[in-house]
């Protein structure tokens, strides 16, 4: 069982990054597999931490524990320790054909409905926290949910990653569906659409493809910006959004920067994002963040003092993610420490963690003006299109040093270097490694590069 969790937790760095995985699933224990019902049962250390990962990492456990165990479906469980489960999470079915023969980590679960691809409930405006920052978002999403179609179509919302975009649009949904359990509501990532579409074109059901977006009364459509530069999916979204926005159908997108500053996106698609209300969300203040963790405190059923709230707040950076990640260390450390929360505690916790000082001394871009230095290369360059060998060597020794000195993600890297998907970066890393292994002048100026970024 140790063996399997080990395996899982390695397969969650690489997808979601290593502060993921060091906030949520370190603190929890794979408790037991029963092979004759397919159940796994994970345990977390206390609700807040079972309540977030059933929310957020649902999907993500059911996807990669069947893998990792062999079988098609699995449900996962997860409680709380000294806690009964109360309810059985809905199962995923594993598709064991998709996307066969592609260079990818893990093959997702298929969505056999829209039931299955719906919004996510816990997203809601109840617990969505109002602020200065976000108030002007949270009103346009507000309003559009009781009159969608009539207001403000499309809705763009645009931030920084981890400030509250995907909440919204989940919460737009829910709240629509709830008043209009018959309105067919689609929360679509970007990356997912255009997985889907690539698909449709091979396996010759484009109509198939166009008709599911068609029957949608509100399309929900997160990193909008991921879309850049794939020519074909842009001209079938486009060709979806005017079927949409004609029958008067609600579109919201998210994206991580106002749409006129959006790169190799063409002008059309550009122009019909700003067509509606464009509102973003901006980074919160210090006082905000504090009354974000209050609140967060106040729905775990805990009391965190005043100081002991400021100085999480001061410890994270305008990310709310990274917020409630340090909230979440120290309930946990106090939950299975069996301490109270205190200062010293926070600090204990906080000031210990390899990950927020290796964040805050190496980013992207050091590594990368460094690696540019030394192979006499531009940003400019490596972000490109450009498939020039000696380019894309530097482009993939680069990803590799990024994997492996700061905790990105696989999705981060490929954000940076030109919007390239996670596989993108997968190939690049295997392809160092060989490299690696082949040539040992390779491997010393390996080793030079990643001793320079460290200094």
């Amino acid at each position: 069982m140790d063996i399997v969790w080990d395996q899982f937790l390695t397969i969650i760095r690489q997808e979601v990054g290593s502060r993921v995985v060091d906030t949520w699933f370190k603190v929890v224990l794979l408790k037991r597999w029963d092979i004759i019902l397919q159940e796994v049962y994970l345990e977390a250390p206390n609700t807040f931490v079972k309540d977030w990962l059933h929310k957020n990492y649902l999907t993500l456990c059911q996807t990669h524990l069947a893998r990792l165990f062999k079988v098609p479906v699995v449900k996962v469980i997860i409680y709380a320790v000294n806690e009964a489960c109360k309810k059985e999470p809905a199962v995923v079915v594993i598709d064991p054909e998709a996307n066969k023969g592609e260079p990818q980590l893990y093959k997702p679960a298929k969505v056999i409905s829209f039931k299955r691809a719906q919004v996510n409930t816990g997203y809601s405006f109840d617990n969505f926290i109002k602020a200065p920052h976000n108030f002007l978002a949270y009103a346009a999403a507000q309003a559009i949910s009781e009159k969608p179609g009539k207001l403000y179509n499309p809705l763009f919302i645009y931030s920084e990653s981890g400030l509250g975009k995907t909440h919204l649009l989940h919460a737009i949904g829910g709240s629509i569906k709830k008043q209009n359990q018959k309105a067919t509501v689609l929360y679509q990532a970007t990356d997912r659409f255009v997985s889907e579409f690539i698909n449709a074109v091979r396996l010759n059901k484009v109509h198939q493809f166009e008709e599911k977006y068609q029957s949608v009364d509100v399309l929900l459509f997160d990193d909008i910006q991921l879309i850049s530069n794939k020519g074909q999916t842009q001209e079938a979204f486009f060709h979806i959004f005017n079927l949409l926005h004609g029958a008067h159908k609600q579109i919201v997108f998210s994206g991580d920067t106002f749409p006129e500053n959006m790169n190799g996106i063409a002008e059309r698609l550009r122009s019909r994002f700003a067509s509606g209300l464009v509102t973003n969300i901006y980074e919160p203040s210090l006082e905000t963040k504090v009354a974000i963790l209050k609140k967060k405190a106040e729905l775990s059923n805990e009391k965190l003092d005043d100081d002991v709230t400021l100085f999480i707040a001061q410890q994270s950076n305008s990310n709310i993610r990274d917020l409630e990640g340090a909230f979440v260390r120290v309930l946990a450390f106090a939950s299975l420490t069996k301490q109270s929360i205190t200062l010293e505690l926070a600090h204990k916790v906080l000031l210990r963690v390899p990950a927020i000082h290796k964040k805050k001394l190496i980013d992207m871009d050091t590594v990368v003006k460094t690696v540019n230095k030394y192979y006499n290369s531009s940003k400019k360059e490596l972000c490109s299109k450009s498939r020039n060998k000696t380019i894309a060597l530097v482009r993939h020794i680069a990803m590799y040093l990024i994997k492996h000195l700061t905790d990105k993600s696989l999705r981060d890297i490929g954000l940076f270097f030109g919007s390239r998907d996670h596989t993108s970066v997968v190939y690049a890393l295997e392809k160092v490694e060989r490299y690696k292994k082949e040539n040992t002048q390779f491997n010393l100026e390996l080793r030079h590069l990643e001793q320079e970024i460290l200094r």
